[in-house]
């Protein structure tokens, strides 16, 4: 039979307060996304009537959004950050897999040997000129590979992806070795339908960080047509041109100021994101569960 408390008054209100403070935060965390999207579509002339601070627009207006999609420049970027964060994904998921996999296998020969070496990678890296060496040296430069395969395996995603393979039953992988699957059988058919929550998981990590990356594609490519959407976005802030930025004449910019353009560059950034997490948000949760305890 369930036991129910009386809560008093003092519980009440601290309650309350701590509800109130919760709000608060993520109002205070909000409003500079709510504030971008409201500018990207707001006559800027309305923006400056009142001092930069507007919080309801009265007008509405896509001429920021049709500049950057009529440029060229931000729809090609687009698809190769797109190209790059699917591509680059399926990559990461492939290969932290297999290495994962077989490092749970504690009869794997040489297997301390190897987790010395790749947790040695979280305490020391191999720096960044040498890096841009290796990247140089092996024809990677002006690819879209040198966006994808210098950061194939996260060794913190790595680890986790074996500590969650590590506490899956063993009886299960016995009993379809038994039924005669190998080992990649085995991994194909019984591990990794067991393993969606996790793969979901390191899946929105390693796509979020390949969509928002933007220091590989300004330190390894030259061919601007090859700048993912953060690169350019970067260039546009940085720049004391965007219609330079963007490749359109400067005359169909005169009505629009470059606050507005940048705003609606922002905007088409982040909304991939916002739309693709609340279908992975129920896999996140129970990802995020891994090592925590349970009883």
């Amino acid at each position: 039979m369930p036991v129910l408390f009386k809560r008093s008054w003092s519980d009440r209100i601290v309650d309350g307060g701590i509800y109130s403070m919760l709000a608060l935060f993520g109002l205070l965390t909000l409003f500079p996304l709510y504030y971008v999207v409201i500018v990207s579509f707001t006559p800027y002339t309305e923006v400056l009537r009142n001092g930069g601070f507007l919080l309801v627009p009265h007008k509405f207006t896509l001429d920021a959004f049709k500049v950057i999609f009529t440029s060229g420049v931000v729809p090609k970027a687009l698809g190769v950050t797109v190209l790059v964060t699917v591509l680059g994904t399926a990559l990461n998921l492939l290969v932290t897999t297999l290495l994962a996999y077989s490092l749970s296998k504690k009869f794997l020969p040489g297997r301390n040997v190897v987790l010395m070496g790749i947790v040695f990678t979280m305490l020391f890296s191999g720096g960044l000129i040498p890096t841009f060496l290796t990247v140089k040296m092996t024809g990677l430069m002006n690819t879209i590979w040198a966006l994808i395969i210098p950061g194939l395996v996260s060794t913190f995603n790595m680890l986790i992806m074996k500590t969650y393979f590590e506490s899956l039953p063993q009886e299960v992988e016995e009993a379809a070795k038994v039924d005669g699957c190998g080992d990649l059988a085995t991994l194909v058919k019984i591990v990794l339908p067991l393993s969606m929550p996790i793969m979901a998981t390191l899946g929105l990590f390693y796509g979020v960080t390949h969509w928002n990356a933007y220091f590989p594609g300004i330190m390894y490519l030259n061919d601007r047509s090859l700048y993912p959407l953060q690169v350019v976005l970067r260039n546009m802030i940085i720049t004391p041109s965007v219609s330079q930025e963007l490749a359109v004449p400067q005359t169909q910019l005169s009505a629009l100021p470059p606050e507005s353009i940048k705003m609606a560059t922002v905007v088409v950034a982040i909304v991939p994101v916002m739309i693709v997490y609340p279908f992975l948000q129920k896999y996140f949760i129970k990802g995020m569960m891994i090592g925590a305890v349970k009883g």
